[in-house]
């Protein structure tokens, strides 16, 4: 009879103790990881799919990013070299010249390029991607090249053979036809093969004299009207390199090897504008080159036009606070059953935090079809909705099904507040975090922890 009894109250102890309560609600909140998971993982499918697939199609047919590279003044030379051979008939050595031809390749003196780049959201199904138009000023000059360093003589300097090239990365976005003054004559920019892989090389049929920057400076100037998508990039090949951006996107992302100047950077919701100045003594690589043009893309800069936060960024970030979600509703749950003596069973914490990761499934499926704003208000809503009903039904009290859906309706308020955030995401995180464990502990105060 007296183990009867003891049995009795070890099982009364058993559902009664705040300890086994508060054990199995950490093992179900470690359980619900898992779903919590295959969530994250299928966001990050989602947005992979998203990059790989439709936003490369887009913008391969729409025109990729931007790379510009030029103009650069290419002119031929002969080099001689003095071969002895031996004539059996003369029984002596005669000498042969051998003459080399060569390139040389000279930057221009001035660059000045002014961007106005009008962007777009193209749209394929689900699935969205920035691009843009860059209307292009480009002038300059160039001086009076200098072989010294070769040592060429002035009757081995191919003038009738020089040309002028411009690299890029996106020939197919051009919209225009790329007709180069150079002095008094235009010429005619056309595709040619290019050993370099990253660019494709434009290059003018051969100058005429009154172009030639022989014995004076030349003024050059070149309009391009192309499309791109992702980024626009500059190599500062002019002896003084200056570049100067306008566009109606409101979130650049600056990049490359130099920054624009402070002073002339601004950043509105209407769009920005950029300036950059670069010099010869600012760069890694001299003014000209004999040879082959090196590799120097090292060296671009320019800007990047991204989506700071796009829906599945903001899905991926809503994930990572399902632990923090969880983890407060069942805190919640669990003050109320201790504090009112109510018994919620396992089950029911179970039933509640599927309810909770769902929310998750419906807000990256809905955002796929609508805005995040009505995708995470429609989700949340629907969760915040059968919780409240379900917990109406266990906790047999209005005031307590009250008290829970105003949490949850606090809770995700709070979180989409973050994810909308940037520069003070960790800032307003860490003070409303803050907050709730105050309230978490002032509240528990009450609790008998003897039990």
């Amino acid at each position: 009879m007296e183990t009867q009894k003891q049995k009795k109250s070890f099982g009364q102890w058993i559902k009664t103790s705040v300890t086994i309560r508060m054990l199995m609600v950490g093992i179900l909140i470690l359980v619900l990881l898992i779903p919590l998971s295959y969530i994250k993982n299928l966001i990050q499918e989602r947005s992979i799919r998203q990059e790989q697939t439709v936003v490369n199609d887009i913008n391969q047919k729409w025109g990729n990013e931007v790379l510009f590279y030029g103009p650069v003044l290419k002119i031929p030379y002969q080099t001689h070299k003095i071969k002895k051979i031996w004539d059996e008939k003369t029984k002596s050595y005669l000498e042969e010249d051998i003459i080399t031809l060569h390139n040389a390749y000279f930057f221009p003196n001035l660059l000045d390029i002014k961007a106005n780049v009008s962007t777009d959201t193209l749209k394929r199904g689900i699935y969205k991607s920035p691009v843009y138009t860059s209307d292009m000023k480009i002038n300059g000059s160039f001086t009076t090249p200098s072989f010294e360093i070769k040592d060429v003589a002035e009757e081995d300097i191919l003038w009738d053979k020089s040309t002028i090239i411009v690299n890029s990365t996106n020939l197919k976005g051009i919209k225009s036809n790329l007709q180069l003054q150079l002095g008094p004559e235009n010429y005619i920019l056309q595709s040619k093969y290019s050993k370099d892989s990253y660019t494709n090389t434009l290059e003018t049929k051969f100058l005429q004299e009154k172009s030639w920057p022989k014995d004076k400076t030349v003024d050059f100037s070149l309009d391009l009207i192309i499309n791109g998508s992702n980024q626009l990039k500059f190599i500062p090949v002019g002896k003084e390199t200056n570049v100067a951006i306008t566009s109606d996107w409101e979130s650049p992302k600056f990049d490359g090897n130099y920054l624009p100047d402070p002073k002339t950077k601004s950043i509105t919701e209407k769009g920005f504008k950029a300036n950059w100045k670069v010099l010869q003594v600012n760069r890694e690589f001299e003014q000209e080159f004999f040879g082959e043009l090196p590799y120097i893309n090292s060296s671009a800069f320019g800007v990047q036009f991204i989506v700071p936060v796009d829906d599945y960024q903001k899905s991926e970030r809503t994930a990572k606070y399902g632990y923090l979600v969880i983890a407060l509703t069942f805190l919640v749950f669990f003050l109320i059953q201790t504090i009112s003596k109510i018994n919620i069973h396992p089950f029911q914490y179970l039933m509640i935090g599927l309810a909770l990761t769902m929310f998750y499934t419906l807000l990256i499926s809905i955002s796929e079809h609508s805005s995040f704003l009505y995708a995470y208000l429609i989700a949340g809503t629907s969760v915040v909705l059968l919780i409240s009903i379900y917990s109406r039904a266990i906790l047999k009290s209005l005031k307590f099904m009250a008290l829970i859906s105003a949490s949850l309706t606090a809770l995700y308020a709070f979180i989409f507040v973050i994810i909308q955030l940037e520069d003070y995401a960790l800032l307003v995180g860490s003070i409303g975090l803050f907050i709730i464990l105050g309230t978490i502990m002032m509240v528990s105060r009450k609790i008998d922890w003897g039990q």
